[in-house]
C-alpha cells in the first residue's frame, strides 16, 4: 500500500470547510495499492480505485449508494467502455412507462409482438406499485440497425396499449401530469387524508411544479375535514370520512378554499388497523374533479399502510392524467 497524498489533501480541504477534526480512518481511506489509479470521488471522501490485473480489471467504489452511481456514471463506464471497445457488444433499450395496467394485462395485449421477438432482442416487465415499465433490449454490433429495431417494435407496442402509457425512459408519473397541467394551463390542488400529504410531496418532487401546483390540505381529522373544507357534518354521520360522499365534498372545498382548477381528494384507512366489516383495512376513496365534474374511485387494498398510501397516490396521479386528457 501507498499513501496517496492528492486524496489527503482534498479530504483535509473537505473537513476544513465542515469545521469538523480529521481522524485515522481518514488517513487509511488514503491508502491505495501500488498498481492502482484512484478515481476521483466529488460525491465524498473515499475513492474509487481502477486495477488493471492481467486480462482483467478490478474497480472498487464507496458503498454510500450515491457515491458509486456517481463514480459509476461518470467515470467506470466511460472508461470501461474505452478499455473494452474491441470486446463489446453494442446494449441498446427502449423503455415505456404505463400506469393502470398489471404485467398480465400488459402480456396479454402483446404476447404475439414479444414472442416474436428476434434472438438479439428482449422484452422484460419491471412492476412497480400501480406501474409497470416496459424495457426493450437489443444486442449486436450495429447501433443505429438497433436503434431503428427498437423504434419500430416499440411503435407496434405502443398501438397495443396506448392508453396506459404516461411516459418514456425516466419520466415520471407526476412529472407527466405536470406537462398536461402546464399545457392546458391549469392549476391542481389536493385535500388528503389518509395519504398524509403524500400526493403533495411526489408533484413538489418535480422542479418548477409551482408553475401547476398550488397545495394542499392535509385534513387527517373530521373536525378539520369540516372547517377548512366544508365537508359537511351531515355527510360524515351519514356516510363516514372514507366515502365517495366525502371525497366528493372534500374536491369542491379544495376548489374553493385554494382556488384551483383541478381538486385531488383522498379519504380511507391505511392501516394495519382500523377497519370495520363494512370498510375493512385497505379501503380507501378517492375523488378528481373541477367545478363541472368529479370522478371518483374506491380502491379495495392490503393491510400494508406504505404500499396503501403509496398505490393509492399512484392511482389518484393517474386519475387525475385521465380527467384531463378526457376534458
Amino acid at each position: 500500500l501507498t499513501f496517496h497524498q492528492e486524496t489527503w489533501a482534498r479530504i483535509e480541504l473537505f473537513f476544513q470547510k465542515l469545521g469538523r477534526p480529521l481522524t485515522e480512518a481518514h488517513r487509511a481511506q488514503c491508502l491505495m495499492p501500488t498498481n492502482a489509479d484512484v478515481l476521483k470521488n466529488d460525491m465524498g471522501t473515499a475513492p474509487g480505485m481502477w486495477i488493471n490485473y492481467g486480462k482483467c480489471v478490478l474497480i472498487s467504489m464507496p458503498g454510500v449508494p450515491y457515491e458509486m452511481k456517481h463514480l459509476m456514471e461518470a467515470q467506470v463506464l466511460p472508461r470501461l467502455r474505452e478499455h473494452f471497445a474491441t470486446q463489446l457488444q453494442v446494449v441498446v433499450h427502449r423503455t415505456i412507462r404505463t400506469v393502470g395496467a398489471g404485467e398480465t394485462e400488459l402480456a396479454d395485449l402483446i404476447a404475439d409482438l414479444e414472442d416474436g421477438l428476434p434472438s438479439f432482442a428482449k422484452l422484460a416487465y419491471l412492476p412497480d406499485l400501480g406501474q409497470v415499465r416496459l424495457r426493450l433490449t437489443a444486442t449486436g454490433d450495429d447501433a443505429a440497425f438497433l436503434d431503428n429495431f427498437l423504434k419500430e417494435t416499440s411503435e407496434k407496442i405502443e398501438n397495443r396499449i396506448q392508453k396506459f402509457i404516461f411516459g418514456y425512459e425516466q419520466e415520471t408519473l407526476e412529472t407527466a401530469l405536470g406537462k398536461i397541467l402546464l399545457a392546458q394551463k391549469k392549476t391542481l390542488v389536493t385535500a388528503e387524508s389518509c395519504t398524509g400529504g403524500y400526493i403533495g410531496h411526489r408533484l413538489t418532487s418535480n422542479a418548477g411544479a409551482s408553475a401547476y401546483f398550488k397545495g394542499g390540505i392535509i385534513a387527517y381529522a373530521n373536525n378539520l375535514k369540516i372547517s377548512q373544507l366544508g365537508v359537511s357534518e351531515a355527510t360524515l354521520a351519514q356516510h363516514g370520512a372514507v366515502s365517495e360522499a366525502t371525497v366528493a365534498e372534500m374536491v369542491q372545498g379544495a376548489l374553493r378554499v385554494l382556488h384551483a382548477d383541478v381538486a385531488i381528494a383522498v379519504s380511507g384507512i391505511a392501516g394495519p388497523d382500523g377497519g370495520t366489516p363494512g370498510k375493512p383495512v385497505g379501503t380507501i376513496w378517492i375523488a378528481v374533479g373541477d367545478a363541472q365534474r368529479t370522478t371518483t374511485q374506491c380502491l379495495h387494498l392490503s393491510k400494508d399502510r406504505t404500499r396503501n398510501i403509496q398505490y393509492a397516490a399512484t392511482v389518484a396521479l393517474n386519475m387525475v392524467r385521465i380527467f384531463l386528457l378526457k376534458k
